[in-house]
């Protein structure tokens, strides 16, 4: 004989499982919440990672090497050797015509935009070589260590240490050499033996530089 269970019966059991089913669901979906909150985030929350170029950055020029150079020499010949100072050193002494130096201080002061002036004795025919040049402090520092190693010292040129004097002789030419906080001064000539020769020049052109 076939029993079949009351409406009320079944109605119970219908309302267990659906509530099973719901439990089971809501288990599920907060799994599965629980899942997602763990996956790393892509939202406004990540860190931005930094660009790889970053800017060049520039480097300092590098500071030139001082060079040796001279500034050009404004007086003239018959400024830093007045008629009056040629007469005074010798009356025999005049302007040499079309001079060109032959020492080598008149010609490194050709070089570096130094005056060249030459006085001829009207007797014997033999020249007086004067230059000024206005080195920078690379070439004033330069020609005193030349001075000093190729020469002795005179201090009659002028008072030290804001003159410094040196005289040298080779191959029958005596030159002396004078320096001033600004020029550098060279008289050379083969009828110079001694210091005190060109004394009286050297003292007429530091003067005449003043």
């Amino acid at each position: 004989m076939t029993h079949s269970l009351s409406p009320r019966l079944q109605r119970g059991r219908l309302l267990r499982t659906t509530s099973l089913l719901l439990t089971t669901g809501a288990v599920a979906v907060v799994a599965l919440v629980g899942c997602a909150s763990d996956a790393p985030g892509t939202g406004s929350s990540a860190s931005s990672t930094p660009g790889s170029t970053t800017d060049a950055t520039s480097l300092p020029d590098p500071t030139p090497t001082p060079t040796s150079a001279g500034t050009p020499v404004a007086q003239t010949c018959d400024q830093v050797l007045t008629l009056d100072d040629i007469y005074a050193f010798n009356p025999n002494f005049g302007t040499a015509p079309d001079f060109e130096p032959s020492l080598s201080a008149g010609q490194t002061a050709a070089e570096f935009q130094g005056l060249n002036c030459g006085l001829l004795n009207q007797s014997s025919g033999e020249i007086v070589e004067i230059s000024v040049t206005q080195p920078n402090d690379v070439l004033l520092a330069q020609l005193k260590n030349e001075a000093l190693s190729s020469g002795q010292i005179v201090p009659t040129y002028g008072t030290p240490p804001t003159v410094e004097g040196y005289f040298s002789a080779a191959d029958g030419t005596g030159v002396a050499q004078a320096f001033t906080p600004t020029y550098w001064i060279t008289v050379g000539s083969p009828e110079f033996f001694e210091p005190g020769d060109a004394e009286a020049l050297v003292a007429a052109v530091i003067a005449n530089l003043q």
